[in-house]
């Protein structure tokens, strides 16, 4: 009989869950898109409710669609955008404010402020971080400064803190379980990634009271039983991990030097560092990418915060495109972008720049454009943030020549192929391209016993499509120049 894992991916955009058997293979898949909020500029909220009641949905559908029981499932594997900070009421469950999302700015006058303060490089040097909006430590700290008696009732206890894994699991198990682990700790602004704990100068640098925080645990670790009223019957969680560090997994990138790049809503870049906590000199991050029987892996990081999202702002902002698919034909139906460079900086910019007020820009429109250059300079916006990060990594000494790739976008071929051609290296895409909630299924199977070992899951990686370079170093150093002076005009016009 086969034995089945349920992963549950719980997106910035859509809550998708996804059973696979032992050997990796996708049996069932729900999948339910959620709300956006933007109260103010710059600001992204979700509703908790709906995260929750979507997800609820996505695993309850999965497992129908798989055709099996719940009882059938072996255990539970959870990954989750990260940074996404919600606090909630211990005794209710009932978030005091919505999410605020990892894309929201809202901290950005603070961050600038502790900066100014001086206090970057210890903040650094403990969390792996930068002094950013992004992460979780000053959104919290806004909703205890700004939600009506949230400080006095954290203050007595009665508030807790998680990013989205943890406040699912909290829910899953009737609130008996308050965790979360190291990966989505380290994204926090408030975990030492040396000492691999709550740092208490960090907390107190963000005001923010230790009695809030969830447990931190290894990602696949032992995180209790779902309540039965949710499916039926107790099925153990049996791993936590934030997306893009789920995905590293989901690429079997487990040896040192080895990088992947996952294309959703944004991109991230991941490089394995092995046992060595790399400190960048070119701004990108320092974290964890997964803990595994109290062992740590780090990893450098590079986070660009729109990708698919530029594509999505094509079809649902300006209405230029039906569905994401039309990008591809329309990319090839024109020689060139015909000097127009889209930069999706619509939440600022992330790596390596890290400025929160630079905004988005379309630039060398003239009357000869058409939507399919629009579309074309979209998705090449994506391959250039991507040499952005590479370029930085290989500063840091970074030697690679391939890139595994995933995510929406990367069923594009001709997305893929442009990043070989833009980053002059092999990029792979592999057989499974849902590696987000594929990494969260392999932990899970470790925590239970059905693989080994990593080395056991690397066997199981398979790569679908190779794309090399195609392009010449004249090409490709013109055009990546043209784009590093569009975002010279973003960056210069959002300071000001």
């Amino acid at each position: 009989m086969d034995t089945f894992i349920l992963a549950v991916d719980q997106g910035t955009t859509s809550s998708r869950a996804i059973v696979f058997n032992a050997g990796g293979e996708i049996c069932g898949v729900g999948q339910q898109e959620f709300a956006q909020h933007y109260p103010q500029d710059a600001w992204v909220e979700h509703d908790p409710e709906e995260i929750w009641e979507t997800t609820l949905s996505s695993c309850r559908k999965a497992i129908e669609n798989a055709g099996v029981s719940s009882s059938d499932i072996a255990g539970i594997g959870i990954t989750n955008q990260r940074e996404t900070t919600i606090v909630w009421d211990r005794k209710t469950g009932e978030a005091v404010y919505p999410a605020i999302v990892w894309q929201d700015r809202r901290t950005a006058a603070r961050c600038a402020e502790l900066k100014a303060q001086g206090v970057e490089d210890i903040v650094s040097r403990r969390s792996g971080l930068l002094l950013d909006p992004y992460f979780s430590g000053s959104k919290v700290g806004w909703i205890l400064d700004n939600v009506a008696g949230a400080r006095a009732r954290a203050e007595a206890g009665e508030l807790a803190f998680g990013t989205v894994d943890s406040f699912l699991l909290w829910r899953l198990t009737g609130g008996l379980q308050h965790a979360t682990d190291a990966t989505n700790a380290s994204r926090t602004l408030l975990f030492n990634i040396h000492t691999q704990q709550w740092d208490p100068d960090l907390l107190a640098l963000f005001n923010i009271p230790e009695s809030m925080l969830p447990e931190v645990k290894d990602s696949c670790d032992d995180y209790g039983c779902c309540d039965k009223q949710w499916f039926g019957t107790e099925i153990p969680v049996c791993a936590l991990i934030g997306d893009q560090q789920a995905a590293t997994v989901g690429q079997a990138c487990f040896e040192p030097g080895m990088v992947k790049s996952t294309y959703g809503t944004g991109c991230f870049v991941v490089l394995n560092t092995g046992s060595t906590a790399l400190r960048s000199e070119n701004r990108l991050l320092t974290t964890v990418a997964y803990r595994i029987r109290g062992e740590v892996c780090y990893a450098l990081e590079g986070s660009i915060f729109v990708a698919g999202a530029a594509v999505q702002w094509l079809r649902d902002g300006l209405h230029l495109i039906g569905s994401a698919s039309e990008t591809q034909p329309l990319a090839e139906s024109v020689e060139s972008s015909n000097g127009v460079y889209m930069v999706p900086a619509f939440t600022g910019l992330g790596a390596p720049y890290w400025d929160p007020d630079a905004r988005g820009a379309i630039f060398g429109l003239t009357r000869d454009t058409g939507i399919a250059h629009i579309a074309r300079a979209t998705l090449e916006s994506v391959c250039y943030q991507t040499r952005d990060l590479l370029e930085a990594m290989r500063g840091d000494g970074a030697d690679f020549e391939t890139l595994r790739v995933d995510g929406g976008m990367v069923a594009n071929n001709w997305v893929v192929q442009r990043l070989a051609d833009m980053l002059d290296c092999r990029c792979e895409r592999p057989q499974v391209t849902e590696t987000t909630a594929l990494g969260a299924a392999y932990l899970t199977g470790l925590q239970l016993g059905i693989y080994s070992s990593l080395e056991e899951i690397a066997g199981l990686w398979r790569c679908e499509s190779g794309f090399d370079p195609a392009m010449n170093e004249v090409d490709r150093a013109r055009r990546y120049t043209g784009w590093k002076n569009a975002v010279s005009r973003v960056r210069s016009s959002g300071s000001q």
